[in-house]
C-alpha cells in the first residue's frame, strides 16, 4: 500500500512538473508574442470658430471641426519586422448662409514587411491604399444661392492600391525608406464618372472612358522621418514618389505629408497637418491641403 501511494505521488509529481513546464513555456511564448507586437495611436479633434457682430472690416460667422486618427501597429522578432500605419481624417466647415463643406477627407493604410538582409537593409514588400470617406462636390451659385452643382468624387472613386517587392533601409522606427523597382499601381473609379459623355473629357483620374480601372507598373520610393525638434514638439514627415514605366516615366507622382504636434499637456495640443500632391492624372499642378487648430488628443 505504501509503495502504491509512493508511486502515485511520484506520478502526480511528474505530471505536475510537466504541467508547470508547459505553463511556463506557454507564458514565455505569450510574453514573447506580446513583446514582438507594439502599438501606439492618437485620436485628435481640431476645432475652429469665428464670430462677427457689427464688424466693419467684414467677415462671416463660421465653425469647423476635424477628427483624425494616426495609429501604428508594428511587429519585430528575429530577422522580421512588419510596420502598419493607418491615417484617417474628416473635417467640415459651416459658414453662415452657405452649405457645409468638407475641409478634410482621407483614409490611408500603409503596410511594410521586411526580412533582414545585411546591416540596416532588409528584403521588403509594401502595400499602400488610399481613398476618401464621402462624396466630394463642385459648388456654384444659382440665383445667388450656393448649391451643389455636381458630384466629383466618392468613396473608392478614386481609390489607389499600390504594392510591390523592394529593399528597405531602416535605422529605427523613426527613420526608414523603401525602394521598390517593380511596383504595381491600380486606380479604381466608379463607372458613373467614366460613362457620362463629356463629364471628365474622356478620362477620370487617368482611367479611360467606359472603364473602372487603370493599371500602372513603375518605380516607387517612400520615406518616413519623425523628429522631436524640442520638448513636446514633433515633426512627422512621410513622402512617396512614383514613376510609371508604361506611360510618361518622366512625370513623377509626389505625395508629401507633414504632421506637426506641439503638446500643451496630456490632452491638449496645437496640430498642423500639411500635404502636397502632384499627380498629372488627377490634376496638372500641385494639390495642397493644410489643417491647423487646437487639438484635443487621446492616446492609446
Amino acid at each position: 500500500m505504501k509503495k502504491s501511494a509512493a508511486l502515485l505521488l511520484l506520478a502526480f509529481g511528474a505530471i505536475g512538473a510537466n504541467a508547470q513546464e508547459a505553463v511556463t513555456e506557454t507564458t514565455a511564448k505569450s510574453t514573447d508574442t506580446v513583446k514582438a507586437w507594439t502599438s501606439k495611436g492618437n485620436v485628435s479633434l481640431l476645432l475652429n470658430q469665428s464670430s462677427f457682430s457689427n464688424w466693419v472690416a467684414g467677415g462671416e460667422n463660421n465653425i469647423s471641426g476635424t477628427v483624425g486618427i494616426n495609429y501604428d501597429l508594428n511587429y519585430k522578432k528575429d530577422d522580421w519586422n512588419w510596420d502598419n500605419k493607418i491615417i484617417a481624417s474628416y473635417g467640415l466647415v459651416k459658414t453662415a448662409g452657405n452649405q457645409e463643406k468638407k475641409t478634410d477627407d482621407r483614409l490611408e493604410f500603409n503596410s511594410l514587411v521586411g526580412k533582414k538582409a545585411t546591416g540596416y537593409w532588409s528584403y521588403s514588400f509594401f502595400l499602400n491604399f488610399k481613398t476618401q470617406f464621402t462624396d466630394g462636390y463642385k459648388y456654384g451659385k444659382v440665383d445667388g444661392v450656393e448649391q451643389k452643382l455636381a458630384t466629383i468624387s466618392r468613396f473608392l472613386s478614386p481609390g489607389y492600391l499600390t504594392f510591390g517587392p523592394g529593399m528597405l533601409w531602416k535605422k529605427n522606427e523613426n527613420l526608414k525608406f523603401n525602394l521598390a523597382p517593380a511596383t504595381s499601381k491600380i486606380t479604381f473609379v466608379d463607372n458613373y464618372f467614366t460613362s457620362v459623355p463629356g463629364y471628365v473629357d474622356g478620362d477620370y483620374f487617368g482611367v479611360d472612358a467606359g472603364k473602372t480601372l487603370r493599371y500602372e507598373l513603375g518605380f516607387h520610393a517612400s520615406g518616413y522621418y519623425k523628429l522631436d525638434v524640442m520638448t513636446n514638439v514633433s515633426f512627422e514627415n512621410i513622402i512617396s514618389l512614383y514613376s510609371n514605366y508604361l506611360e510618361d516615366p518622366q512625370n513623377v507622382d509626389l505625395d508629401y505629408q507633414l504632421n506637426v504636434v506641439m503638446k500643451i499637456n496630456k490632452y491638449l495640443s496645437t496640430n498642423l497637418s500639411f500635404q502636397t500632391i502632384y499627380d498629372d492624372n488627377a490634376f496638372r499642378g500641385f494639390q495642397t491641403r493644410e489643417v491647423f487648430g487646437l487639438g484635443i488628443n487621446f492616446g492609446f
